[in-house]
């Protein structure tokens, strides 16, 4: 019997399911994580074989401690994933230290992490990326201006998501930045690009080949909703366009990304932009080896009638899945605040889209600077119908 050591098995609350389908596929599913045994949820509980409690996953030595009581126990590891953002560089690290092949070590996390580095890898697939600037001195960020113009986006070159990130428009601006921005953090600064993120994610085999495909668009800039507390938006495309799937396909190659589930991200032009290409042409943002965010997850199942947990843990067992696609449709989220006076009630958004609802729920405070605080998940037949959707969700009085 295989052994997989999930790391965070309990966050974000959804991926019990991804343990749930190794246990089912004949794994010893085997957790490392910070919260008591007894607080976890017992779908959670049912689907590890055992789980090791450490005080803080920051904590290596005790994370590693924990790795090695289990090779003790149970022999061999054969994979180690958190299959969480955070923890990519960790997960990279013990594998490396034990010696885990399944996965990516060390070496690789310099491309996979650092977006000054994935740009050209995106290069090498073909697609347009935005200069940059790696910021070292104030007077060299007037300088990058000087060339690219305003506005320019700052952020840690090697962050999550869009805690700490800056859109600069003046020179006032910029002399906030550059007040705020932590000591000792790398910052890359790059030119800004005119358009709404979509985004290819799959789940790919041990040759690099899809064994499933989707994509989500953002209309409004993820910056803007966590530094101005907007609501958060996006969708899961009904059908994925074709643009973005050989954009996606070709950055799997260029990477070499092989036995994962992958999100990456593109601009898709909203305007001609001179450098890029016309509107609606795919610019490259960056790579996450990991699936989107969230309760994305379960949107992508709803959008197209499966379960990508499962083919997820048919790819580690079997290097295929038979989980079939039923019915595509749209898959809308809206996360919004609670700071908000909006013209719907809760009972009101019920009432008038319970039929097509599929997830209603509070977001978890960690997860609520970049998506709310209360979320609605629906599916819709037509795109149009979706956009109603979100104008009467967000409508404020």
């Amino acid at each position: 019997m295989k052994n997989f050591i999930f790391i965070s098995p309990n966050f974000p609350t959804n991926y019990w399911q991804f343990c749930h389908h190794l246990k089912n596929n004949g794994f010893n599913v085997l957790g490392i994580g910070d919260q008591p045994y007894d607080d976890l949820i017992q779908p959670l509980k049912d689907s590890l074989n055992e789980y090791y409690k450490v005080s803080s996953l920051e904590n290596e030595d005790e994370v590693y401690r924990a790795v090695a009581f289990f090779i003790h126990k149970y022999g061999r590891i054969d994979w180690l994933e958190s299959n969480n953002e955070y923890w990519l560089e960790k997960d990279a690290k013990l594998r490396t230290e034990f010696n885990i092949t399944s996965g990516f070590q060390v070496e690789d996390m310099t491309r996979t992490k650092y977006k000054s580095k994935m740009k050209e890898y995106y290069i090498k697939a073909g697609v347009p990326v935005a200069r940059y600037y790696l910021v070292e001195t104030l007077e060299g960020c007037f300088d990058f201006v000087k060339t690219v113009g305003y506005p320019v986006i700052a952020k840690p070159d090697n962050g999550v998501g869009a805690s700490d990130t800056y859109k600069i428009t003046c020179e006032e601006e910029m002399h906030a930045f550059w007040d705020k921005k932590h000591d000792g953090v790398l910052y890359i600064m790059e030119e800004f690009i005119h358009g709404e993120i979509n985004s290819y994610d799959a789940i790919i085999d041990s040759n690099g080949e899809p064994l499933f495909e989707t994509g989500n668009v953002t209309p409004s800039s993820l910056v803007d909703v966590v530094n101005n507390a907007d609501n958060s938006i996006y969708y899961i495309v009904k059908d994925l366009p074709e643009d973005t799937r050989k954009a996606g396909r070709a950055t799997v190659k260029a990477f070499g990304v092989k036995s994962r589930f992958v999100h990456f991200e593109f601009f898709r032009l909203t305007q001609d932009q001179e450098g890029f290409g016309k509107k609606g042409d795919i610019v490259a943002l960056e790579v996450n080896m990991r699936p989107s965010g969230g309760f994305t997850p379960d949107m992508i199942n709803f959008a197209n009638s499966t379960d990508v947990y499962k083919i997820w843990a048919d790819m580690i067992a079997y290097d295929s899945t038979l989980m079939p696609q039923g019915q595509h449709a749209y898959c809308g989220f809206v996360g919004l605040r609670d700071a908000k006076n909006y013209v719907m009630s809760h009972d009101d958004v019920m009432a008038k889209y319970g039929h097509c609802m599929k997830m209603v729920d509070r977001i978890p405070d960690a997860l609520s600077g970049a998506m709310g605080n209360q979320m609605y998940m629906a599916n819709f037949d037509t795109k149009e119908e979706m956009e109603e959707f979100f104008k009467s969700v967000t409508e404020e009085k």
